[in-house]
């Protein structure tokens, strides 16, 4: 089946107008068609995602503190005419071809994959479906874009079957795509905040109950997000790693998971590395749990900075683009707090700014960066 080439798009977030976007999705429309010789069914969305505080928790049974991101990674599906499924994603000028009796296939084709085969796994048969990708969440940042095209998958195929699926469920079972189909052990905070969190609100969630609330961003303050330029994938990271770190440091301090310890000085016990990264959790949901008592940008920001410090030297999640990044942020005027956002090992940072000065500031810090050999830009902001 032939396909057109197609170049890659701008991944900053669209202020194109309402008739402009318009225009965008009837060209997308045309663009599958083009691709799989019919108009697609149904089209469905989802948001990246940034975490604000509780990073490498959500694995561990703790808190979260995740917001929507602009960027959105959006699907086009329709029918398969024939016996195989037929995946295209824009971005990457990528084609595949699944049969549905495959165990796997590679690339952005097994986040996919992996939707339809957890579905199928508790009990529903997905036909064939042909589906056209196109997203604007960066790869590699640390924004979830592995999530938000789970999400945005399982809502289309909710959609094109009428499924009966609510928008928790569709978190879990992008979580369980992931964790069997992508080989990533992760925890839920990613799959939630792309079906849950909106862009207006911080998402504070339980990740072992699920409970959650939407919370108001402190008083005066935006948020900035900056790519640093480098790079990294989970799979191929130490993120698996400090999952099974975290589960033996759990199993040494008789809990169930590291988010029963309220006290860091239990973790004292422990011997290295265990004792670093056992401080790191306790501390990161205390961290979370501080911000529902209801602080300022200012205690905000000092616990963004508490929490890239702890990144850095307790889960050893850095790397020195990523502290040179946080550094000149928060040294930079505007600047209530940062640090680096998502699993770690490159990808971006996110710092909690002035209202009406993240445009500003993230010009500022982006020209003192890059003028010391990086490649970053402006995600949000």
């Amino acid at each position: 089946m032939p396909y057109p080439k197609r170049r890659q798009r701008n991944c900053k977030p669209s202020r194109l107008s309402l008739s402009d976007r318009l225009d965008v999705m009837n060209r997308l429309e045309m663009d599958f068609q083009q691709i799989f010789n019919a108009a697609p069914d149904i089209e469905a969305s989802a948001p990246g995602r940034v975490n604000l505080l509780g990073e490498h928790t959500d694995y561990n049974d703790g808190f979260v503190l995740p917001t929507a991101i602009p960027q959105q990674t959006t699907v086009y599906v329709g029918h398969s005419p024939n016996d195989r499924h037929h995946f295209y994603s824009a971005e990457l000028e990528e084609w595949a071809d699944v049969s549905p009796s495959e165990s796997s296939p590679q690339g952005f084709a097994r986040y996919i994959y992996g939707c339809i085969r957890v579905l199928e796994q508790i009990g529903y048969s997905i036909p064939p479906i042909n589906l056209f990708v196109t997203s604007s969440v960066p790869i590699g940042s640390g924004l979830s874009s592995s999530a938000a095209l789970e999400v945005a998958t399982l809502r289309g195929l909710r959609s094109l079957l009428n499924l009966n699926l609510d928008d928790v469920k569709i978190a879990q079972l992008g979580q369980q795509a992931e964790i069997q189909y992508a080989s990533v052990s992760c925890g839920i905070l990613d799959q939630m905040a792309c079906s849950l969190a909106d862009t207006e609100h911080m998402l504070f969630l339980d990740t072992r109950t699920l409970d959650r609330q939407l919370l108001p961003f402190p008083t005066g303050a935006e948020i900035v997000v900056i790519d640093s330029g480098v790079a990294r994938s989970l799979a191929d990271s130490s993120y698996n790693q400090r999952r099974a770190e975290c589960e033996e440091a759990a199993r040494q301090l008789g809990v169930k998971a590291l988010r029963d310890v309220s006290d860091p000085q239990m973790a004292e016990s422990l011997s290295d590395p265990l004792r670093k990264r056992a401080r790191h959790v306790i501390n990161e949901n205390n961290r979370v749990l501080k911000v529902l008592e209801g602080v300022s940008a200012e205690a905000f920001g000092e616990l963004m900075n508490a929490s890239h410090a702890s990144l850095r030297d307790d889960y050893e999640v850095s790397v020195p683009a990523l502290d040179q990044l946080v550094d000149i942020l928060q040294n930079t005027p505007g600047v209530f707090g940062a640090r680096l956002t998502g699993a770690g090992f490159g990808g971006a940072c996110v710092a909690l700014v002035k209202g009406g000065a993240g445009k500003a500031i993230a010009e500022t810090v982006l020209n003192h960066y890059n003028n010391a050999e990086h490649r970053g830009d402006t995600l949000v902001g």
